[in-house]
């Protein structure tokens, strides 16, 4: 099938022309799009990005047509007629664009008489914009740098590095009250993964869940539950994103699998908060990383080898033999290795005992879960060169988040979750799942 194309070479005020005079002779080919606009169902960068200012002025003509017909200069009529054109700006997903739009009036109607036009009151306040803009700057554009991310749409840009400030606090403080409004009452949650990071002088703990599910869907799938800022990790900081998350839907009545560091202070705030029940795993990464400092560096590989020999072994008592054998050859020469070993051996195994399979060792046995969106978070903030306060952080760090989490995948081995619900009590449901992956 072949088609006819219209082609306008090169750039600047005369290729302008051309797409101008292209339009005016060919509107009834943009109505569809100017219907589309109004109805707010195609966003304004899939029109700037094929076309340029004339084309948008080109839209807000035809708009304005379809209210009071064309136009027909000296020959007035109608309810409805033209009344000039204004200066105007219609907002982008990144910047504001300045163009000249039509001006409507109805007929005898006054001061008041002024009619929109309605593809401009949807350009003019694009909803999105705020949301745009933040995730912009989190992806690596600083407020400083704005301006040259357009430089050829200089002229045309109507936001400065203030205002694109003033617009990114007020998008993040909504991204944060929407991840700390989230509830957990209908989610039902099995692996509950805790960690902190560091802004500066402040600390943030986050905490990532692992949903379960008959849905196929849903099952496995990992959602960003909380954030806590604290000055450091302790167990204050750690007990009140739990009591948090307790009050928005998360049952202490039920078990849980808790995947932490191994930091004491973890530790203590989930007895205190969701009871001693709980299954803990320890990180085996930050365990061999502990012992490790430790020691010499040409124990290392041998040291590291032998862990990992260990956390291989199918049942606990296997691994936590080997390893006790191991505290007691390093204990001479290296007490403070041997005791490192030794420091919550038992959780180290806790997913072993659970007896899960090995498909889902990988993930349960270790923090990296939270780890890599972690490492999004810090990619996205990266351009922050000073933390003022500690709701600037939490701003930051919740918008980073929610972005990354629309990177998650789905637990691996998630097939297999059936079997940590029924380790911890969760028979009923465990079972269907099961039979539906059967």
């Amino acid at each position: 099938m072949k088609g006819s194309y219209h082609v306008i070479e090169g750039k600047g005020k005369s290729a302008e022309r051309a797409l101008a005079a292209f339009c005016q002779a060919n509107g009834q080919a943009l109505l569809p799009l100017v219907e589309l606009i109004e109805q707010a169902r195609l966003t304004v960068s899939s029109v700037l990005d094929q076309v340029s200012q004339q084309t948008i002025e080109m839209i807000l003509q035809l708009s304005a047509e379809q209210i009071a017909g064309p136009r027909t200069p000296g020959k007035a009529r109608g309810e409805i007629r033209w009344h000039g054109r204004q200066s105007g700006r219609v907002s982008l997903e990144e910047r504001q664009l300045s163009v000249e739009r039509p001006r409507l009036r109805r007929k005898g109607a006054g001061r008041g008489g002024e009619v929109d036009i309605p593809a401009y009151a949807v350009l003019r306040e694009n909803p999105a914009m705020g949301r745009r803009m933040f995730g912009a700057l989190l992806r690596g554009v600083s407020t400083r740098q704005y301006r040259d991310i357009l430089p050829q749409m200089a002229e045309t840009v109507g936001i400065s590095k203030s205002a694109v400030s003033e617009r990114a606090i007020e998008a993040s403080s909504a991204q944060l009250e929407e991840l700390l409004a989230r509830r957990w009452d209908d989610v039902e949650l099995l692996v509950i993964y805790i960690d902190g990071m560091r802004f500066g002088e402040h600390h943030v703990i986050s905490a990532v869940g692992v949903e379960f599910s008959e849905n196929t869907e849903k099952n496995g799938k990992k959602h960003v539950l909380g954030l806590q800022a604290g000055v450091t990790e302790n167990t204050s900081a750690v007990r009140s994103l739990l009591v948090h998350l307790r009050e928005h839907g998360l049952s202490t009545e039920k078990r849980y699998l808790f995947v932490i560091d191994g930091a004491k202070a973890l530790r203590a705030a989930i007895d205190e908060v969701f009871g001693a029940g709980q299954a803990v795993q320890r990180c085996r990464n930050h365990k061999i990383a502990n012992v490790l400092e430790e020691l010499p560096k040409e124990q290392h590989a041998q040291v590291r080898s032998l862990l990992r020999a260990a956390y291989k072994l199918p049942r606990a008592e296997e691994g936590m033999a080997k390893i006790e054998k191991m505290a007691t050859w390093l204990e001479r020469e290296y007490p403070a290795a041997a005791a490192s070993l030794r420091e919550g051996l038992e959780e180290i195994f806790t997913i072993n005992r659970l007896g899960l399979p090995p498909s889902l060792h990988r993930c349960l046995a270790t923090t990296n879960l939270i780890e890599s969106p972690q490492s999004g978070v810090r990619k996205r903030t990266g351009n922050v060169s000073r933390w003022r306060d500690g709701q600037m952080v939490l701003r930051w760090v919740a918008g980073a988040y929610l972005l990354t989490e629309k990177n998650f995948r789905k637990l691996q081995g998630y097939r297999e979750l059936w079997t940590l619900a029924a380790a911890l009590g969760r028979e009923k449901k465990s079972m269907t799942v099961k039979e539906n992956f059967a």
